[in-house]
């Protein structure tokens, strides 16, 4: 798993513990069942009585409550973070002469237009993450049904890829690619 996936991170640790605190709970119910566990009556009823609870259960079954709905709306929000945290690169080698900024997005644009002109290419999109010392390029592209994937990869393992490095003057760029198919073929005009 890597840090450009961090909703599937979140997905997977949540449902783990959502898991375990399952798996407890049947444990419990089962070893109380069998009677194993004697911390309860399994003879006795399930609610004892018809009374109102008390009131400080009230307040912590609403505790609870808030804080599940705290937690369910980071976790949807988690799910609309699908892009990789961007910087900006400062490419100053003497501050005391000004500073050079480099947004990330500026950065690959050229890369995203040479990519989507690829034959079988729909379109491609790109985010460039991490700062200058640890960069990670995550690429995404739509290709035709009848597109050739090798060729894709070949062209940009030996084009496109080598010259964005080139440009932005790196020895290695770790990418995570991703493909997408589209139906039928676009009818852009280049």
């Amino acid at each position: 798993m890597t840090a450009l996936n961090r909703p599937a991170r979140l997905n997977r640790s949540l449902l783990g513990v959502v898991g375990l605190v399952l798996l407890a709970a049947g444990g419990f119910a089962l070893g109380t069942y069998s009677g194993r566990l004697t911390l309860l009556d399994r003879t006795g009823s399930l609610v004892p009585g018809t009374a109102a609870p008390p009131t400080w259960a009230l307040y912590a079954a609403t505790a609870a409550a808030i804080v599940a709905g705290l937690l369910a709306l980071r976790w949807l929000l988690a799910q609309l973070t699908r892009k990789p945290k961007t910087h900006t690169w400062r490419l100053d080698t003497d501050p005391a002469a000004g500073r050079t900024e480099l947004a990330a997005g500026t950065a690959v644009a050229p890369f995203v237009d040479e990519v989507g002109g690829y034959p079988g290419v729909d379109s491609a999109s790109a985010t460039l993450a991490g700062p200058r010392t640890a960069p990670a390029l995550a690429v995404t592209l739509r290709v035709h049904q009848d597109g050739d994937l090798t060729a894709i990869r070949q062209r940009l393992d030996t084009e496109g890829l080598p010259r964005l490095r080139q440009a932005l003057d790196l020895t290695t760029l770790p990418v995570t690619l991703e493909f997408r198919f589209t139906s039928t073929p676009s009818a852009r005009i280049r």
